[in-house]
């Protein structure tokens, strides 16, 4: 642990390695007794997406089980598999009873931007990716469980994709060009970026109809630019869809609607 910086708790893998060297079956764990985490879900099983500005907070809900009933959560802390570094501030929890054995202990973990430029000592756009759970739960009749390793999700950087696609109108037949740019957020100067060489799927939908559809992927360019020409055959919306990475969230853009002259 490296301490508290604005407000959030900053966490280096090494603070869990006494964890580790007494790991057993499954999480790495040490404790007293018979409790146990038999469950972990992060934020609902979706991905964690931070942006430059908004807050964000989700929950992360652990189920214990012991045979004198759940205490409570007494320690949680989340990082970056990789590479130790980790950013979220835990600010409560709700045990929910489930039976005499089990409770369900959601923690409440936030995380603001306006925390991250500078906060480790290297790039904190690395901290995207994959990150794992840390635990310590504890029993009524004193038994307690340090998990370590007991989930994993994905902490990602927030994107933006734009669409554009002219002339409007088009003739029949004639060659159509849909440009747009996918940014992400850069968490070290709280700005979008251009995100280079990615596949970006455009998508037609045709107008009177429900869904789009995939016409052909695209390679962004250097500052994350899009531009491809198509054959407009009918009216309808184009968009881009780019499926996002490990580090990067999924992100759609607007339809541009083009009427046929």
């Amino acid at each position: 642990m490296r301490g508290r910086t604005a407000g959030t708790a900053w966490i280096l893998a090494s603070g869990a390695v006494a964890i580790t060297l007494l790991s057993a079956a499954g999480a790495h764990a040490e404790g007293r007794g018979d409790i146990r985490v038999t469950k972990t879900v992060v934020n609902g099983g979706n991905n964690v997406i931070i942006g430059t500005s908004a807050r964000v907070t989700y929950p992360i809900a652990i189920t214990i089980r012991d045979d004198s009933g759940v205490k409570g959560l007494s320690d949680i802390s989340v990082f970056n598999k990789t590479n130790g570094w980790g950013f979220s501030d835990w600010v409560g929890t709700r045990c929910e009873r489930k039976s005499s054995t089990t409770s369900v202990c959601t923690a409440t973990m936030t995380v603001a931007p306006d925390w991250l430029p500078g906060s480790v000592p290297e790039d904190v756009n690395r901290t995207a990716g994959v990150w794992q759970v840390n635990a310590t739960v504890k029993a009524n009749d004193g038994d307690y469980w340090i998990s370590d390793h007991i989930a994993e999700f994905k902490m990602k950087r927030a994107s933006k994709l734009t669409t554009n696609a002219a002339p409007e109108p088009v003739a029949k037949g004639a060659t159509l060009t849909v440009t747009g740019k996918l940014s992400r957020a850069n968490w070290e100067d709280l700005k979008y970026h251009g995100y280079p060489w990615q596949e970006v799927k455009l998508q037609f939908k045709k107008a009177g109809t429900a869904s789009y559809t995939t016409v052909k992927t695209v390679k962004t360019g250097d500052t994350g630019q899009l531009s491809t020409k198509v054959t407009a055959t009918s009216a309808g919306s184009w968009r881009w869809y780019f499926p996002g990475t490990t580090t990067t969230a999924r992100v759609v853009s607007a339809g541009d609607a083009i009427a046929l002259k």
